[in-house]
């Protein structure tokens, strides 16, 4: 029975068993140790109640360890507490057997039958501690685990390894960065080898801690071929904003035996969205295909790639054919649809979503928003304010307030914008630069530059976007000295490096103010290659103005930069219309047609009713 048995025939083993005329206790000891030892938890249970039935009258406590480690493998809680009455009945359990009791009851949820059980114990080793110790942190109790560590050191119990890895996760849960590296030195100090499990716990204690370097150097350190660490390592630079280490990582080949799980495709798909990499992100999808890893997980986060990576019709056959959509997979491909310009579809969706009785979130919402005033479907944005309001939404989740703000301050209600603001809880550099973008589209430039000073007082530096809306206030209002003090201390205060939009905002300034020899001067001194709306901007600053003799000369070196554009050629024509050039402005038209260039007309789009995303069929009663 012992040679098949560890060569994991069990079956011959049983067979072999069920053979003897009258089985003893040794050879029934034998069998279920066999079995436990082949991870045959429920055949170890079944035979030890066959086995009471043959020597009833035996008590053996390795026997009751091993069934009790058995049901605890199985969570099978109702078993767990029939050995419990056993052992209670037939007495003399050892702690090796009231330690079982406490791991059992405390990884099946029963925290407080398992704290009275340890208490009891009076020769408690490490392995009892642990048991408890990851009991408390496996069920929400993380606090109460770290208090037991220290009742264990004060009674001059050493930890071990996993006891150490335990600790090292509650840590994590609690955000206890200071605490964790404490326990880290600790193991250090008390010459304890780390295991996988250790190891694995401190990778991810300094991932989730933001503390990613030294997450790295201690996976460099161990290097253990383990998939728990290797995808929290992943894991780490992908929410961290290191998408490029995070492929590194996983396309390493010193990493080829080890086969991903759903979380690690998950995230770096995730990363592949984030860096736009199609190629790599559909190896991953056929990887997964061929691991056979289509969970949920895995499903939403192909879905989200290909939506950022512009294959919006692969995203959305990923999103119809998966069996069950949650609110995740709903949010993804709205997102995806709202993100492209696809506003009314992704509206489409919505409606959709809700006719399926799946209840939108707050990142719906924003979806949800976005697209309402991409589209300018003011009605549904209002309807959207509505239904946030009612869930609270807005109030709790700064992303909403912030698409909310946005959408009113777009609409130029930017009274609407100021009330969502204030009332918001917590406030991002996205929430400031929509209220401050708002006040700038209506050139009021006093408020925009009083929130930048609350802004900053609130020890939140302005960013790049921010700056973009404070020099569009001054261009409309014609704040040119304000405007340069603007760009000048985004520049040498904040060292923003100026974007086009900056230098657009910039020649739109001087050149709305009539100083055009400085504006084509700063065009000719910019560090960059000038794009055809800062030439827009000058050309409308010329127009305004009467300075025909810049603007000729501003669209002929367009032409030069931009030669299969046909905007240089339409703003051309229109120059020489403005001159009352008749010939040569249907010259220019000629020319545009003859080299196949085509002026795109503008386009519109149809009002989205308000009532088919949130009132049809009794949805606003039943949200």
């Amino acid at each position: 029975m012992s040679q098949y048995g560890s060569f994991g025939h069990v079956k011959y083993a049983r067979k072999l068993f069920d053979e003897l005329p009258e089985p003893d206790f040794y050879s029934c000891k034998v069998m279920i140790r066999w079995y436990f030892l082949n991870d045959c938890h429920k055949e170890v249970v079944g035979f030890f109640g066959s086995m009471r039935r043959f020597v009833f009258d035996v008590v053996d406590n390795v026997v009751f360890s091993i069934v009790l480690k058995a049901c605890t493998e199985l969570r099978d809680l109702d078993e767990g507490r029939k050995l419990h009455c056993v052992v209670v009945k037939v007495g003399g359990a050892d702690s090796f057997v009231l330690t079982g009791l406490v791991d059992m009851y405390a990884k099946s949820g029963e925290i407080e039958v398992s704290r009275e059980i340890f208490e009891d114990i009076e020769d408690r080793n490490v392995v009892c501690w642990t048991s408890m110790i990851v009991g408390y942190v496996k069920n929400g109790c993380a606090e109460e685990g770290l208090v037991l560590f220290n009742r264990m050191r004060d009674g001059l119990v050493e930890g071990n390894e996993y006891t150490l890895g335990s600790i090292v996760t509650a840590c994590t849960k609690l955000g206890y960065l200071h605490q964790g590296m404490w326990v880290h030195g600790y193991a250090i100090k008390k010459g304890i080898t780390p295991n996988g499990h250790l190891i694995s716990s401190l990778v991810d204690m300094y991932v989730k801690c933001g503390v990613i370097r030294d997450a790295r150097l201690l996976f460099d350190e161990f290097y253990i071929m383990d998939l728990v660490t290797w995808t929290s390592m992943i894991v780490g630079y992908t929410q961290a904003g290191y998408p490029k280490e995070a492929l590194k990582l996983f396309i390493d080949k010193r990493w080829q035996a080890v086969y991903p799980n759903c979380v690690t495709l998950s995230s770096v798909l995730s990363s592949c969205a984030k860096l736009f990499n199609l190629k790599l992100g559909s190896s991953i999808h056929s990887l997964g295909i061929k691991l056979g890893l289509d969970d949920l997980i895995v499903s939403n986060a192909l879905l989200d790639m290909y939506g950022k990576c512009g294959r919006i019709t692969d995203a959305y056959y990923m999103f119809e054919t998966l069996i069950h959509k949650d609110v995740t997979s709903w949010n993804s491909i709205i997102s995806v649809y709202s993100s492209n310009g696809w506003s009314f579809e992704a509206l489409k969706l919505f409606r959709k979503m809700r006719l399926d009785n799946v209840q939108p979130d707050g990142v719906t919402m924003v979806a949800v928003l976005s697209a309402s005033t991409s589209l300018g479907a003011f009605e549904v944005g209002l309807s959207a304010h509505a239904y946030s309001m009612k869930k609270g939404h807005y109030l709790s989740n700064v992303y909403v307030g912030t698409a909310l703000l946005n959408l009113y301050a777009k609409y130029g209600d930017v009274k609407a914008s100021r009330v969502v603001f204030d009332e918001m809880k917590e406030k991002s550099k996205a929430t400031w630069s929509a209220l401050i973008g708002g006040y700038g589209m209506l050139g009021d430039t006093n408020n925009s530059l009083d929130l930048l000073q609350n802004m900053v007082k609130q020890r939140l530096e302005p960013n790049d976007i921010i700056f973009t809306s404070l020099l569009s206030a001054c261009s409309h209002t014609g704040l040119i000295r304000e405007g340069w003090e603007l760009f000048n201390t985004m520049c040498h205060q904040y060292g923003i490096v100026p974007s086009m939009k900056h230098y657009v905002c910039m020649v739109d300034l001087m050149a709305r103010a009539g100083r055009l020899e400085e504006a084509w001067a700063l065009i000719n001194d910019m560090p960059v290659q000038p794009d055809i709306t800062l030439f827009v901007a000058f050309l409308h600053g010329c127009s305004i103005h009467c300075r025909y003799d810049l603007a000729n000369v501003a669209i002929w070196k367009m032409r030069e930069k931009y030669v299969h554009d046909s905007c240089h050629y339409v703003l051309l024509s229109n120059l020489y219309a403005s001159e009352q050039r008749w010939s040569q402005a249907y010259q220019m038209r000629e020319l545009m047609e003859r080299n196949g260039l085509t002026k795109y007309p503008g386009g519109s789009q149809l009002e989205f009713s308000s009532s088919d995303l949130f009132y049809s069929q009794g949805l606003v009663s039943t949200a």
